[in-house]
Order: C-alpha cells, then sequence, then structure tokens
C-alpha cells in the first residue's frame, strides 16, 4: 500500500498530514514515532490526520498526535494547515469548515492562498477545566487569584493555566532570551498539578498590542511556534491587564494575530499554513 502525505508547516512548526477520508488506515504510535523522526523518518512536531466526522454538524473529524505517538486535544498551528490541505486534496469545497477535534469543535476559514483564521472556541481558566490541580501546597498568589506558583525542587515558577481545548501554563518574564524555556519547560510540561501535562509558555509583554512568545510543548520540547500557545498567552495577559483584544503575537516561527473580546467570547488565531511538500509511504 503506498500511503499518501502531506509535509506542512505554520510558522516552522511542522506536520505530517494524512487524508483518512480517501486512503484506509489506522496509524499506529510505533508507526508514529518512526514517522517522526528527523534522521530515519520524515521528521515533525505532529501527526495531523483527516477523517470523516462522527458528529453531524462536523464537516471533518481532525485527530493530533505528537512525535511520541500520543494523541492530544488541540493544535492551532496544525488547525490551519488542516484546512488548506483540505482545500488542496479537493475534499470540501467550503472555505469556512467545521471540525470535530479531541479537545472540543472548531472552525476554520480560509482567507486567502496562505493565510487561514481559526475559531478555537472560548477559553477556559477554570482549574478543574484546564485541568490543573489547585491544592494547598499550590497557593493562588495573593496579588492575582489566576496565578499559581508551583515549587519544582528549589526552584519556583508563577504561572496561569489555561485551557484552550488543550492544557496551558502561562508564564510572565520580563526578557525571553533568558527565559529558562528547557530548564524550567522540562520541569513543569509533567507537574503533578497538570494531571494531563502541559503546554508551557513563556510571555514577553512589549506593549499592549504586541507579545514575543516561547514554548515548551509536552510530548515535543520547545517548538518554533504554537498556536494555542498564542492564544493562552493573549488569554492570560488581558485577564491580567497586560494585553489588549487584539494582539500580534511573535513567536521563534514568525508572528500570528489573536483576538479575544474577553471572557465567555472565543478566541481567533490567524496566521500562516504553508506546503512543503508531497509524498507517498509504502506501508
Amino acid at each position: 500500500m503506498n500511503l499518501e502525505f502531506a509535509k506542512m508547516h505554520g510558522l516552522g512548526n511542522d506536520f505530517m498530514v494524512i487524508d483518512l477520508v480517501s486512503q484506509d488506515l489506522s496509524v499506529t504510535r510505533e508507526q508514529i514515532s518512526a514517522w517522526a523522526d528527523r534522521r530515519t523518518g520524515i521528521g515533525f512536531d505532529q501527526l495531523l490526520t483527516i477523517e470523516p466526522p462522527t458528529e453531524p454538524d462536523a464537516d471533518f473529524r481532525y485527530r493530533i498526535y505528537n512525535a511520541d505517538g500520543a494523541e492530544v486535544e488541540q493544535c492551532g498551528n496544525g488547525a490551519r494547515c488542516a484546512a488548506k490541505f483540505i482545500g488542496l486534496r479537493r475534499l470540501s469545497p467550503k472555505s469556512t469548515l467545521r471540525m470535530q477535534t479531541l479537545g472540543g469543535p472548531i472552525e476554520t476559514r480560509r482567507l486567502d492562498e496562505h493565510t487561514v483564521e481559526v475559531d478555537l472556541g472560548v477559553p477556559r481558566t477554570t482549574p478543574t477545566d484546564v485541568p490543573f490541580s489547585v491544592a494547598a501546597a499550590c497557593p493562588p498568589n495573593l496579588d492575582d487569584a489566576l496565578i499559581y506558583r508551583l515549587q519544582c525542587g528549589a526552584q519556583h515558577y508563577e504561572l496561569t493555566p489555561v485551557s484552550i481545548g488543550n492544557p496551558h501554563g502561562v508564564m510572565f518574564v520580563t526578557d525571553i532570551t533568558e527565559a529558562p524555556v528547557e530548564e524550567a519547560g522540562a520541569q513543569l510540561v509533567t507537574h503533578p498539578f497538570f494531571p494531563q501535562g502541559a503546554n508551557i509558555g513563556f510571555c514577553q509583554v512589549v506593549d499592549q498590542g504586541f507579545a514575543r512568545l516561547r514554548v515548551f510543548e509536552r510530548g515535543v520540547g520547545e517548538t518554533r511556534a504554537c498556536g494555542t500557545g498564542a492564544c493562552a498567552a493573549v488569554v492570560a495577559g488581558q485577564l491580567a491587564g497586560k494585553l489588549g483584544q487584539r494582539v500580534k503575537v511573535s513567536l521563534p516561527g514568525g508572528k500570528v494575530r489573536i483576538s479575544w473580546q474577553g471572557p465567555n467570547t472565543p478566541v481567533r488565531l490567524a496566521g500562516p499554513a504553508n506546503l512543503a511538500y508531497q509524498g507517498h509511504i509504502s506501508l
């Protein structure tokens, strides 16, 4: 069997994308890990699969697997690439699509040949919804009830837990270039107070409309971009009075635009989706 795939990226956050609407395959964790290897496989941060929906109001089911083979709930950069891929494969003539994901429904809209906007739904900051375990050993910061202090050995870190369909912890730093991304990210991504793990974002606020961000992702490590991480950073920043309703976020791979009107409203992400190449694997 020859399995057709596409290699795509959103700001350097790269993906292998498979059409499982017209092709029949049940991917295994072992296959994903082998394909993800950047020396002996294709190499990617996540595998994305496009499948027939199981919910009546969805156009497609969109699934995301990290490089270690674990399925995760959501990926904003991946959603943009999935929407562009559906158009390239002519799986749907629609420019606006409703997608079923493990983290809940999302809506994508192709704005032009290179840009896709994603409505990622209403973000959640209630700890149990992230999920984030609040315990006596992890009290809220007295100055801000949304900021929690986590103890990691001799170090402690303050962050805001946010769910964008997947769990995030956002830390505000004064200089993104000096942020302890590898050290703190590796400690916090599987911290016991994140029972499902979390992506850890390090955000430097420049002004109300501009922020710089680096993200350490669970099952991947630091990536060049994280769309849901950018959304989480803007939500946390706006709730803390640091950011406005429309923010440009600069990541190592490039910039995205985030808009959020505040609590109980959906967060939207707009940015590029790029095709690197198409190929096939003999199975």
